[in-house]
This record gives C-alpha cells, structure tokens and sequence, in this order.
C-alpha cells in the first residue's frame, strides 16, 4: 500500500464545491426550477481532472495520460457504457403507454380502496421494467394526481407511494443505471447483486405496503380512475425482468426487450418505423451524460489512487469503523455523503466504486455484498433528499396539472426509503450477530 496523501482528494473536493454550490446558488438562491440540474455536471468533472493533472509534478503530464487511460480503458467500465447503451436504447422502444397500460389495467381490477397500494405495487413493477425512477415517477405521477382526485386520498399520500415504488425499482432492476455502476464497479454479476439486494429491498417493501393499506382504509372513499390499457406493451418489460433473474446475460436480455418491443410497438400500430428509430436514438442520447460521467470519474480515479488519496481515506476510514460491520456502514455512508453533494445516486456510486472497492478487500466483503450497499444506501438517500431529480420531477408533474404540493409535504409519506434503511441496517448488524 502506497503511503496515504490526503491532498490527493483535492479534486473530488472542488468538484463537489462546484456542483454543491453552484447547485444551492441555483435552487435556493437564484430560485431557478430545476436548478441543481442545471449545473453542468461534465464541466465540474472536467475541472476536477484538470486540478488533477495540475498536482504531483513528480508524474509528468504524458504518464498521466496513460494512467488516466488505463483507468477509463478497464473492463469493467467498458462493460458499464454498453449496457448504459444498450438500456437507454430499451426505453426509448417500449416508451411511455407501456408503463401506463399497467397501472390503468391494475386500477380497472382493484377496488378504489386499493388505489394508492395499486399504485405503490405498479410503480415497483414498472421501475424495475423501465430501470429509471425519474421515468417511472414522470409517468405515473399524473396518474397519482388523477387517483387522489378521483377518490379522496391525500396528494402527498399518493405521490409518495409512486416515489418509494419507483426507488424500489431504481435499487433493484437489471437495467437500473445504480445497478449497472454498482455491478461492473464491484465485478459482480447482477443476479447475485439482485439476489442479495432483494432480501433488503423486499421485505421493505412489504412493510410500505401494509402501511399503505392500513392508512388507506383510514380514508373515505368517492370514486375511482377508469382509462383505457393496452397490456400487450407490458410484455417486453416481463421478458427483460423473467431473463434478469435468471441469469441470462444482460446484453441478450436487453436486445429480446429492444426486439419484442419494437415488433409489438409496430405490429400493433402504436408508431412508424421511423419514429420507432427516432425514440431508439433519443433514448441512447439521454445516456450520454451518465456514460460521459463514467468516463471522467473513472480518469480522475486513477490519477487519484496513483497519487495515494485512495490510501488516505482508507486510513480516515479504518480509524472510525471497525470491523467488518464498520467497514459495510462506512461504505454507505460514504456513497449517502456523494448523493447528498451530488444529488444523483449514479453518480455518487461511479465516485464510489473504486473506493469502496478497497474498502471491501479491507474489510473482507464480498463484491455482491459491496455493489448491493452502494445501490440500496444511495437509493435511500436519493430518495428522500429535498433537491433530488425524482422529488422535483414529481412536483413539477403535479403542478403542471394544477396543483401546488410541496417537498416537505411529501417527505412524511416516504415510507418505503426509510424501511429500506432499516431493513438494511437490519442486514449489516443482523446478519454479523449471526456470523459471530
């Protein structure tokens, strides 16, 4: 082990200066909608790799090229683009109606008692389909606004159901941007990943769900949502879910979604060939930043592991977590800490995978363990934090339709991330008792 160099750090602290605080400036001070998402996210890493090209003089500028190049050239990373690829190309083929045609084909067979459990149970389905919380809470918040006005249940309430389903998906699908990062950051393959994530986020989701239940029945009912379905779009989506869990490989999974959705799509007359191209195209552009994300990180990483900043913060990170339990604690935290500056779960795990990769062979965790914590803490944070994408996407939904409702009203009904802390804490003490 190199000799730890704590200034090494000093370009992930000037970029989370620049993003944090241009992000506050924006959001809170300059009261622009959207702000935070409004910082250019490349332009603050690139400022980062240049004030990591400008430290450690004793590394001339041409082997930090190579170094930088090694970093982004690995397997893993590579793995990681093409099925960041790969996955933007599946949305854009099944689009919006097919996230829809499941939850009006739900709501049209469950009683109005069950709408807002209908919706939690349909927005966990259709986020581990879509593998987008953002997708799956732009699509189903409007059908949230239509069920609480249809039947008399609270706005927040139904808006937080779709929320926690939604970041039940984000922490679990096969094509989950946090899922791709976490799995090719750690090496591991994404059915062991699932299989030890869902013993986590399930039984969490089961307790959102009877609370869900046990509220609803608390609330006088006057109506329901009717709208018509088209449940052969679902297919696609059942497809990429059945061969994920199986353990097919994710590359053939995505390509018999991308293949049955586009024939569904074009035999049944929802779009034209060209259109379907059109939406293929515009889903792998809404990749592009999170693969150019990966990217700089995965260059600024190795000019800051091969300066000794890695080693530093093992070192900070040994002397306050002890243990194994420690050391899986601390490797939550650390990714919660990069979502609170970043405001972006994949992010936060692209900046944390080559740390808590050493993390992990010092603590003795398992890669599936490790990619696992990663998701499901930064999914936890991502899902309750006041400026992040998925709370302002579904308040700007509801406004758009009329109705005003803010984070803090929101934040109460949020059940299904706070069980996910729990039950994942839960797991960390829990199962280590066990062991011992």
């Amino acid at each position: 082990m190199k000799k730890g160099n704590g200034i090494a750090l000093l370009p992930i602290g000037v970029f989370l200066v620049l993003y944090l605080g241009l992000g506050i400036l924006f959001e809170y001070v300059l009261k622009i909608p959207m702000g935070f998402y409004n910082v250019p996210i490349v332009v603050a890493f690139l400022a980062a790799i240049l004030v990591a090209c400008v430290q450690n003089r004793k590394v001339n500028f041409d082997k930090k090229l190579e170094l930088m190049a090694q970093g982004v050239g690995d397997k893993n990373i590579i793995t990681m683009l093409l099925i960041f690829l790969t996955a933007g190309c599946f949305v854009g083929v099944v689009g919006r109606s097919s996230a829809e045609s499941v939850a009006y084909f739900m709501l049209a067979l469950i009683p109005a008692r069950f709408s807002v459990a209908v919706l939690f149970v349909v927005a966990c389905f259709v986020s581990v389909a879509m593998g987008t919380s953002v997708g799956t809470i732009t699509l189903l918040t409007p059908i949230a606004v239509a069920v609480s006005a249809a039947s008399g249940f609270d706005l927040p309430f139904c808006v937080g159901a779709v929320m926690g389903g939604a970041m039940f998906g984000d922490n679990l699908s096969f094509i989950s941007d946090t899922t791709i990062a976490a799995c090719n950051g750690q090496g591991c393959e994404m059915k062991d990943k699932f299989r030890e994530n869902f013993w986590i986020a399930f039984p969490a989701a089961v307790i959102t769900l009877a609370l869900i239940l046990i509220l609803s029945f608390q609330t006088e009912i006057h109506g329901r949502v009717d709208q018509s379905y088209h449940l052969l779009q679902v297919l696609p989506y059942v497809l990429v879910l059945i061969g994920g869990i199986i353990g097919i490989n994710v590359f053939v999974v995505l390509l018999t979604g991308i293949a049955s959705g586009a024939l569904i799509m074009l035999l049944g007359g929802h779009t034209t060939p060209t259109d379907l191209l059109a939406n293929m195209g515009s889903g792998v552009s809404g990749m592009f930043e999170t693969c150019m994300v990966a990217i700089l990180v995965a260059a600024m990483c190795a000019l800051i592991r091969e300066y000794g900043g890695f080693d530093a913060l093992l070192g900070w990170i040994h002397r306050i977590f002890k243990g194994k339990r420690g050391g899986q604690l601390g490797m939550g935290l650390l990714v919660g800490a990069m979502d609170i500056a970043t405001a972006n779960n994949t992010v936060a795990i692209v900046m944390a995978n080559p740390i808590a990769k050493e993390m992990a062979q010092e603590y003795r965790v398992t890669p599936k363990k490790t990619a696992s914590l990663l998701d499901t803490f930064s999914c936890i944070f991502q899902g309750v934090i006041p400026y992040g994408a998925q709370m302002l996407v579904a308040i700007s939904a509801a406004h758009e339709l009329g109705y005003e409702i803010s984070a803090f009203q929101i934040m109460p009904r949020l059940f299904y991330p706070m069980f996910l802390l729990l039950c994942s804490l839960i797991a960390i003490f829990g199962v280590e008792k066990k062991q011992r």
